[in-house]
């Protein structure tokens, strides 16, 4: 071994050193194999350490893919139940306004069966009406009856007196009585109605004039029956009241035949619809009134003066009971001085001083005299 098989550089090599040579470049070779296998190795190990980090952050992602299907499941499960609950109110609410709507419906159609009632009835009451102007009994029971209704609502009942008798045997369909006198206004109801209707029902220009003439013939006729049988001096009043039962038929008289009603007015004839009527009744009931309440204010005129008179002897008796409370405070301070009087002497004899003289009888010497 110590053989030297060739020289470099002047420097022998022997067969030790090309193994020893050959040993190193073996032990590199076999490191560098391990390093390359550790790297390698380290490099696997790497790859799994990512592929573990992929695994995990994929797992990760589909956990929170997972969670936001879930979400979205709930939220659109709260969101239909909700559009449910929406929806079953708007139809409870849509069922309920139908309800109402319907409710409102019958209540009107029963309204309307009412007004159709109503106006079937009115429409017999109209036809019973033309019969009842047809007919001159029970037309002028029905003007009676009108306005015995308008003077029953507003007059109380001794102020008026129905078919009352006048000094001439008369019986006017009314008599009102006016306060604080014995003068009673006279209200007939008895207007004639036949001229009129055949003023309505005439046609031709001869029948127009004919049916005219009639109707002022007939209602100045009644105005002045009314005037002659009414009209009594002392007794009744100086204007007598002629009631129309009908406005139309007022309003047609004031429109056409004005003479007629200046004639009546010279005659002291007013001619009175209801609604005219109506109005006299509300003025008398003003004049009632304040008869009444003149009636009244005298009675509390009356009444006052009486308990001014109580006041007078009230204050005459609140004087006289001064006077005696005087007298009695006079006589209690009279009473107090006489009191400290008393207590003053008894101080002093309480406080009087005693001595023993000679012969052993006690003398007292008072130290201070006081004349009352």
């Amino acid at each position: 071994m110590d053989r030297t098989l060739l020289e470099i550089g002047g420097s022998p090599v022997t067969l030790l050193h090309l193994l020893l040579i050959a040993g190193l470049f073996a032990l590199m070779l076999l490191i560098a194999a391990v390093v390359l296998s550790w790297r390698a190795q380290a490099s696997r190990q790497g790859d799994a350490i990512a592929a573990q980090r992929r695994t995990v952050d994929l797992e990760y992602r589909i956990a929170e893919l997972s969670g936001a299907l879930k979400s979205l499941v709930e939220q659109s499960q709260g969101s239909q139940i909700q559009l449910v609950s929406a929806l079953d109110e708007r139809l409870s609410d849509q069922a309920d306004r139908t309800g109402q709507s319907l409710k409102q419906l019958h209540e009107r159609l029963a309204v309307i069966d009412a007004a159709q009632k109503n106006i079937t009835a009115l429409s017999g009451e109209m036809l019973s009406l033309k019969d009842i102007l047809s007919n001159k009994q029970a037309r002028g029971a029905y003007g009676q009856a009108r306005m015995e209704a308008i003077i029953r609502d507003g007059l109380p009942s001794r102020a008026y007196a129905f078919q009352g008798v006048l000094s001439n045997n008369t019986r006017p369909d009314c008599l009102v009585s006016l306060p604080d006198s014995d003068i009673r206004l006279v209200i007939d109801a008895k207007f004639p109605l036949e001229a009129f209707n055949a003023l309505k029902a005439a046609t031709g220009e001869n029948e127009l004039r004919n049916a005219e003439a009639r109707l002022r013939g007939d209602v100045l006729k009644h105005v002045k029956d009314i005037a002659e049988k009414y009209l009594l001096a002392g007794e009744t009043h100086e204007t007598a009241i002629m009631f129309v039962p009908s406005e139309s038929v007022y309003a047609e008289l004031y429109e056409k035949f004005e003479d007629v009603i200046q004639k009546a007015h010279r005659a002291r004839v007013i001619l009175a619809s209801p609604n005219v009527l109506m109005l006299l009744v509300q003025t008398l009931q003003a004049i009632f009134r304040d008869a009444r309440m003149r009636e009244q204010a005298g009675l509390i005129k009356l009444e006052v003066t009486k308990l001014l008179d109580d006041v007078g002897r009230l204050r005459e008796r609140v004087g006289d009971l001064q006077k005696h409370f005087g007298m009695a405070s006079s006589d209690l301070e009279k009473l107090g001085v006489s009191a400290d009087k008393v207590i003053r002497r008894g101080a002093r004899i309480e406080s009087l001083e005693l001595q023993e003289p000679e012969g052993g009888v006690e003398i007292a010497r008072p130290t201070l005299v006081e004349r009352s």
